[in-house]
């Protein structure tokens, strides 16, 4: 990885989330009890696992670390737990992801096309979407 983390954070971004794109602010929705809704321990738990097995699958065919760390492909184990437990950047190729347990999207810097096809592909499969803001 040439680029650093605050480089990276500063290039444009995807979102991969739950919902197939933003809701507009004039939405007649109820975006926020939705929301408030999926935020629930139980409820996140299972989002988070989706964001696991996404990633994991990933790494099925890129290389990744965790925040920029010397480690590349750290044991599945500790990916998933990281990614449940703490905020992370996980380094892929030249973009890079980043999760925060407390959310219910990831999002994904700077992505070339074949990477975000993939991403577009696992997600998915998952029952998640990717679309840029």
């Amino acid at each position: 990885m040439e680029r650093s983390i605050e480089e990276l954070l500063e290039k444009p971004y995807w979102v991969l989330d739950i919902l197939p794109e933003q809701v507009r602010k004039d939405s007649p929705g109820q975006y926020f009890a939705v929301e408030r809704y999926f935020l629930e321990p139980s409820r996140m738990a299972a989002v988070k696992e989706r964001h696991v097995q996404t990633v994991l699958k990933l790494n099925c065919y890129r290389c990744l670390s965790l925040d920029g760390g010397t480690e590349t492909n750290p044991p599945p184990e500790e990916i998933a737990e990281t990614i449940r437990t703490r905020h992370v950047c996980l380094l892929v190729d030249d973009a890079m992801i980043v999760s925060d347990p407390d959310e219910l999207y990831l999002t994904v810097y700077d992505p070339d096309k074949p990477l975000l096809d993939l991403l577009r592909t696992l997600a998915g499969g998952e029952g998640l979407y990717l679309w840029k803001p």
